[in-house]
């Protein structure tokens, strides 16, 4: 896994040594830099396939220039596939010989996450590609006279010194996340997960263009029975955690919690390569799952590690975890992820994770109803039924209780708009509070794609699902865990994330997924072949995050300073009587929700105070690489 950064028309050679120290985290074991023309490019290498002088970038191949971040796990597949032969066993290699053969339609034939920029120095083209689901970060600058790309918004930051754009930061506070392309700077966008950007190095003329659509895959019906459909799930998941165990050259662990989706993809991990390293968390105030996760661990005679967590250091580390994201970040299980991370790294380089699985298979609780009705297009009377009945039963503040889940169910049938219907359903920050905004959030393209998604010829269940992976998944879940990886220069494997596994899910009938009020049926049937029976009817849990607690014991201090500081920055984008009317309790709303307000807006003065207010982020920075 490495770091990349490059610019076209832009010099910053001279600011090399900031650039690397920006990306070391990514890439502590080589760096690499090449000025070839008006395009210059960048790389740090965390060393995992090729470990050899030839696995070194920027790569070079025939007038070809690369740099990449990220794995392609069928590469040795495709270069027998097409006859490809080279000394290095490098996937960099294997792209280059792949892109001279058929240029950028190779993307169709790759299996593995990636972000990386080819330079054809012979067509005076430049290409930035990003994989499938987004795995792995591309950020674009542009000044109106050239272009600058980098794996870390903090370093195009620190370098270009973008402005901030504060509609962008509205939307960020209603919906917790920062939408697709959406950064918080005017100059700066996300390049999207399936996307390229191709651009002539002599005219700067652009061309955006989406490689793979998976809304056409959820447009296919399979023909499949349920034992067919099953069979099939298994040999490709098989083909997936392979593939990620042996397209590496370092050892191998696995995060297993007490759930079927990170038991499956250990067991079958554990069943290729024995003696696996298997990372469990515990921690203080929330649900332990050790006990389930020690069950599958004996199975398999894993190497198990409980990475116990006590949060004691919060206060002082919550800044640097926030700060690693380069933007405002809310999702609170980052904090958790950023812990067993740490830990991991002490073991190995490499781990193997179950991100994708809810998405694909239907794995959170809200699915059931929209599986069983379609709360986008609701009706008039039923919404005005729903608002009566939640506007006088009393709030809920047990977030996994039974009535919790009721009375969420009756917030969001209430909306009259499926913007809000949506984003009550997932993320539910600001919802109900749009009068609260004295910068109004920019929400037109997440509502034009939510609108168009409503439109099409499928299921609502579908359709959430469609929504979740192209908003949560994409936006918030898949950048949660690269950073909290990368943070500790280790790297994440999502075998739920292949080609295979894209290209099979969506198609699956919806009640392969959801069966009665079982989530994720089809996966949990798959378990019983894999996974301790106990584990089987486990409800999903992921990381049980103990918000309410934090905020109001572990956090409190550290959030009252920011939020009470004359230098806060949410002032100017919403009316600072809500927070303060929060932090004292004098509105009425569930406790869980306050929390996440609050930490939504905490998160976004960490971002204010430590990345615009600072020259450099507050980073650990070590001058020197180990070459390799």
């Amino acid at each position: 896994m490495c770091g990349i950064f490059g610019t076209l028309n832009i010099a910053v050679s001279d600011r090399a040594s900031e650039i690397f120290g920006g990306l070391y985290h990514r890439g502590p074991n080589a760096k690499g830099l090449s000025i070839d023309d008006n395009v210059e490019l960048y790389h740090t290498r965390l060393s995992i396939q090729d470990l050899n002088i030839t696995g070194r970038q920027p790569m070079h191949h025939h007038g070809l220039s690369i740099v990449f971040n990220g794995e392609i796990y069928n590469h040795m597949e495709l270069r027998k596939q097409y006859g490809l032969y080279a000394e290095s066993n490098s996937d960099t290699k294997t792209l280059l010989m792949l892109f001279e053969l058929m240029g950028i339609k190779m993307l169709d034939k790759l299996d593995g996450m990636f972000a990386f920029a080819l330079y054809d120095q012979f067509r005076n083209e430049l290409y930035l590609a990003r994989d499938r689901a987004g795995k792995k970060p591309l950020y674009l600058y542009n000044n109106g006279n050239g272009t600058a790309f980098s794996s870390e918004l903090n370093i195009l930051y620190q370098i270009f010194k973008p402005e901030v754009d504060y509609s962008s930061l509205s939307s960020y506070l209603y919906l917790g996340y920062h939408y697709r392309r959406d950064t918080p700077y005017k100059q700066v966008m996300e390049l999207e997960n399936a996307h390229y950007l191709k651009i002539n190095t002599k005219t700067a003329e652009e061309e955006y263009v989406k490689w793979f659509d998976i809304n056409s895959y959820y447009q296919n019906k399979s023909k499949l029975s349920y034992n067919e459909a099953i069979n099939e799930l298994d040999k490709r998941l098989k083909i997936a955690v392979t593939r990620r165990i042996d397209s590496s050259d370092l050892e191998i662990g696995s995060f297993l919690s007490g759930g079927i989706d990170s038991g499956i993809i250990t067991a079958m991990a554990a069943l290729h390569k024995p003696n696996l390293k298997t990372f469990t968390v515990k921690m203080e105030g929330s649900y332990d799952e050790s006990p389930l996760a020690l069950q599958v661990a004996q199975k398999y005679k894993t190497q198990h590690q409980v990475v116990d967590i006590s949060f004691s250091d919060l206060q002082n580390d919550i800044e640097n975890i926030l700060i690693n994201y380069g933007e405002p970040y809310c999702d609170n299980s980052a904090i958790p992820s950023y812990y067993v991370a740490k830990e991991a790294k002490k073991h190995v380089n490499v781990v193997l994770n179950g991100d994708g699985a809810d998405e694909l298979f239907a794995g959170y609780r809200r699915y059931v109803p929209f599986k069983h009705f379609d709360f986008f297009n609701s009706g008039i009377l039923t919404q005005a039924s729903a608002k009566f009945l939640s506007n006088i039963l009393p709030t809920a503040h047990e977030k996994q209780s039974n009535y919790n889940y009721a009375y969420r169910l009756l917030k969001f049938t209430s909306h009259d708009s499926l913007l809000k219907t949506y984003s009550s359903a997932t993320s539910d920050i600001m919802v109900g509070f749009e009068n609260q905004f004295l910068i109004p959030p920019n929400l037109d393209e997440i509502d034009y794609d939510l609108r168009k998604i409503n439109q099409m010829d499928i299921s609502s269940l579908r359709k959430m699902l469609l929504m979740d992976s192209q908003t949560i998944l994409f936006s918030g879940l898949l950048p949660k865990m690269d950073i909290a990886t990368m943070s500790h220069s280790l790297e994440g494997r999502s075998p739920f994330l292949s080609k295979e596994l894209l290209e099979f899910a969506p198609s699956l009938n919806d009640s392969y997924k959801i069966n009665g009020l079982k989530t994720k049926s089809i996966l949990r049937d798959l378990s019983k072949k894999y996974l301790p029976h106990t584990l089987v009817k486990q409800p999903k849990r992921g990381f049980e995050i103990p918000l309410k607690n934090w905020i109001n014991n572990q956090l409190y201090e550290i959030v009252n300073d920011y939020l009470l500081s004359s230098n806060a920055l949410y002032p100017s984008i919403i009316k600072k009587k809500f927070v303060l009317d929060l932090l004292e309790r004098r509105i009425q709303i569930s406790e869980e929700k306050r929390a996440k307000i609050l930490f939504d807006v905490f998160a976004m003065e960490v971002w204010h105070k430590n990345i615009i207010k600072s020259t450099i982020p507050k980073r650990e920075l070590v001058p020197s690489f180990v070459e390799v």
